[in-house]
């Protein structure tokens, strides 16, 4: 499952973006509870996972996860929380983006394996986000062959890092530190997209209401 469903939940929302985009509304209120429902699971079993460990100095790497999304995002301009910031009429693929959202999807594969509820974490979180990474790229002048690549390849590389985390020998000495640097990415996205949900920051009920939803349901799974 691993392997398959980050793929599906990329599909879905090219899918989505394809023929439903334009009349699709609830786009934020999918954003909002993607954020809350990440942001619960890392709190309540991914982050005390990680300091049960015994490992000393994982604050610092969960700190440098932070500030590695925030490079991440100043490259790709927010998209891993729902923003995109490059030039519609631009015919170059976008490389920045590319690596940018690559980098971060390969790392969010990597803890996956064998934790159930972050695997359906990370493909809630990918669903609203495939949607908004497609639909920009339709409305741009770039080719379709070069959009389907950008997806496939960006749907490939979370069962990526899955992958190579399960069957190579390449995290075993730093995998304890990449998890933290992973959460510290986890814990910015998620954030990110709960401060980012209301528009000029005004209570909305029914967004709230969604949040608590995401919360409710991380804590019964």
């Amino acid at each position: 499952m691993n392997l398959l469903l980050p793929i599906l939940a990329v599909l879905i929302g090219f899918g989505i973006s394809y023929f439903l985009y334009e009349k699709f509304v609830i786009i934020n209120f999918l954003l909002a509870f993607s954020g809350s429902f990440l942001l619960s699971v890392t709190v309540l079993e991914f982050l005390p996972g990680i300091y049960n460990s015994g490992v000393d100095s994982i604050g610092v790497f969960i700190l440098g996860g932070i500030l590695l999304q925030i490079m991440l995002e100043y490259m790709s301009g927010g998209a891993e929380h729902g923003h995109l910031h490059i030039s519609k009429e631009n015919t170059n693929f976008p490389w920045v983006l590319f690596v940018s959202l690559c980098i971060h999807a390969f790392l969010e594969g990597v803890p996956i394996h064998g934790n159930d509820h972050l695997l359906y974490a990370v493909i809630i979180h990918k669903v609203p986000i495939a949607i908004i990474i497609s639909s920009f790229l339709f409305n741009t002048n770039l080719s379709k062959a070069k959009v389907v690549f950008f997806l496939l390849i960006f749907g490939i590389m979370t069962p990526f890092g899955s992958f190579v985390q399960a069957n190579t020998t390449l995290f075993d000495d730093i995998g304890i530190y990449l998890n933290a640097i992973v959460i510290g990415i986890f814990l910015h996205v998620s954030t990110t997209i709960l401060f980012e949900s209301s528009k000029d920051h005004k209570f909305n009920i029914y967004k709230f209401g969604i949040i608590v939803l995401g919360i409710f349901l991380a804590l019964i799974l």
